[in-house]
């Protein structure tokens, strides 16, 4: 049955699993779509289902086995966490597609990389759309910024800058000793699924990695495995260079805010602040033209006066929805889960780098992709 067919007056039946805190705003955002109807929501704590069935006026469940029997759901959308904010994505994800479900999964797409393989593979055998909340680039600045680099006003690539992460310092610094956060890894998997994904959507695949990370001495005193500030120069396949610096909250961000991405180009450079609230274009000067040492023409500016990040979630999964109901082929759908393995490729590389002291690495190639033949070429 395809998307279309399946799918009722009333918008995709869609069932949550996983009620923590963001799995509340998955069920609130897909409540709020015209595209969705939420019908159940599911958790193994029991206290946790019942509390999100009362708030969202659905059905609680208690496994996602019982969920599937007895309601005709058409996507599951997978909340849930675990180690490293992933461990427990690969089994629901599974379960749901083995079921012949729809899936969207939360970040990272698993803590595992041959996990996350897999679920891509089974996916894609099984017919199935498999999307992740990569949300950070489902943004009116980062959509404006595409506009740019469509309409030739970035020209030849030359240069990407991202800098990610959490306000924050030695004085605010608290121990995480949870053994599923405290690991030496948790941070480049369960965050820089963001970046990567944002600097992969201007720029394309990155083929080649070099990490240097490291951890400030007042997480080394209090015995903190997280390997918290993440040093990383890229290459892009068609040449373009990037870098990414992220760190835990162990210092203050300072331009650009707690998030930005300047991407630079022949004919123009945007820089993107705090994701969802600023983004500025700078044209590149043109013959005749004559400006002072650091100056140049006036830049464009589009302050979209949303402070909220949490904005960017209905418009992800908006996306997703949008994109199921209108049954796009399997290699269109946006934040696919292909392209959360690519950040987990991504990651999988720069803890190589890290752990053979910079070395440089070309990540895992990802899945070929094959198209349909019975989808018209686009």
């Amino acid at each position: 049955m395809t998307a279309k067919e399946s799918e009722s007056p009333k918008g995709l039946r869609v069932g949550v699993v996983g009620m923590s805190g963001i799995g509340n705003t998955h069920a609130a955002a897909h409540k709020a779509d015209s595209l969705a109807q939420l019908v159940a929501v599911c958790d193994v704590v029991k206290d946790k289902a019942d509390a999100a069935a009362k708030t969202h006026g659905v059905k609680a469940y208690y496994s996602l086995k019982e969920m599937l029997a007895h309601e005709e759901l058409d996507v599951v959308d997978v909340t849930t966490g675990g180690y490293e904010n992933g461990s427990w994505h690969f089994e629901p994800a599974m379960e749901a597609l083995a079921a012949g479900k729809h899936v969207l999964c939360e970040k990272p797409l698993s803590n595992d990389i041959g996990e996350a393989r897999e679920m891509v593979r089974y996916a894609q055998e099984r017919k199935l759309y498999l999307g992740c909340n990569l949300n950070h680039y489902f943004t009116p600045t980062a959509e404006r910024a595409k506009k740019y680099m469509d309409e030739g006003q970035v020209g030849e690539l030359v240069y990407c800058l991202f800098k990610v992460g959490f306000n924050g310092g030695e004085e605010t610094y608290r121990h995480n000793k949870s053994p599923r956060f405290n690991q030496p890894y948790a941070h480049m998997k369960a965050f820089l699924t963001h970046p990567f994904s944002v600097m992969r959507h201007f720029c394309g695949d990155i083929t080649h990695v070099q990490s240097f990370s490291t951890k400030p001495g007042f997480r080394k005193n209090k015995g903190d495995l997280l390997v918290s500030v993440n040093s990383v120069h890229v290459q892009f396949a068609d040449g373009t260079v990037g870098y990414l610096l992220s760190h835990r909250g162990d210092a203050m961000w300072g331009l650009g805010g707690w998030w930005s991405c300047e991407v630079a180009g022949s004919k123009g450079t945007f820089c993107i602040e705090n994701c969802i609230e600023k983004l500025t274009y700078w044209p590149a000067v043109k013959p005749g033209q004559s400006f002072g040492l650091g100056q140049g023409p006036t830049p464009e500016v589009l302050d979209t006066g949303i402070k909220d990040f949490g904005a960017t979630f209905p418009r992800r999964i908006h996306a997703f929805l949008d994109d199921v109901t209108r049954g796009v082929p399997l290699e269109h759908l946006r934040s696919s889960g292909r392209d959360a393995l690519a950040t987990l490729e991504y990651i999988w590389a720069v803890i190589d780098s890290y752990e053979n002291g910079g070395e440089m690495v070309r990540p895992n190639p990802l899945p070929t992709l094959h198209g349909d033949p019975r989808v018209e070429r686009i």
